[in-house]
């Protein structure tokens, strides 16, 4: 919440590229995060107007190339109206793996510089988390990405884990570092 400005810090100060975030203007801080939460977030409307709520201006086609990447197109195009198909309430109707490749479309047609994930394979089964994460696979490369999760497999491939215990670091450091040292 810090780093969008949804909030801004009452104590210490919150920084990227050695500048507070408080520099810049709420609206151009938001446009540079892009976030996929743990309960995806869907609106009433069509799929494809949830998917554009990414990036208003996104074309049909730059809509299906994100549902691609995001492992979302072969579901949609099974629906009855494809990408025309109404979004129930809450996105009821799709399993929690649909809605989570939906929201991760959207954050890919955002195209942020910084990607934040928050426990964003927490609620669903094995087969849908392994899809989940090789869709995060593509929308973190080459994004500065800040991932919250309880799931080792979820932060395995990242530069730099820190490990929190009561709100301090107790532990930082790469995947395979991380496990020499707690042994």
């Amino acid at each position: 919440s810090l780093i969008p400005r949804l909030y801004d810090a009452t104590a210490g100060r919150v920084l990227i590229d050695d500048l507070d975030v408080r520099r810049y203007r709420i609206r151009s801080m938001r446009e540079k995060v892009g976030i996929v939460l743990q309960d995806p977030v869907l609106f009433a409307g069509s799929i494809a107007d949830n998917l554009r709520y990414g990036r208003l201006d996104a074309t049909g086609a730059e809509i299906v190339e994100a549902a691609r990447a995001a492992h979302a197109h072969d579901f949609v195009s099974r629906l009855p109206k494809g990408y025309d198909t109404p979004v129930a309430e809450a996105g009821g109707g799709l399993s929690g793996g649909e809605r989570q490749r939906l929201n991760i479309a959207r954050a890919l047609l955002k195209n942020a510089p910084i990607l934040i994930l928050d426990e964003p394979t927490s609620s669903l089964d094995a087969i849908s988390e392994e899809t989940v994460l090789a869709a995060l696979k593509q929308l973190r490369a080459g994004r500065t990405t800040i991932v919250i999760a309880h799931r080792l497999s979820t932060v395995r491939d990242a530069d730099r884990i820190l490990v929190l215990d009561g709100g301090r670091i107790v532990a930082q450091g790469r995947h395979e570092e991380l496990l020499t040292s707690s042994e």
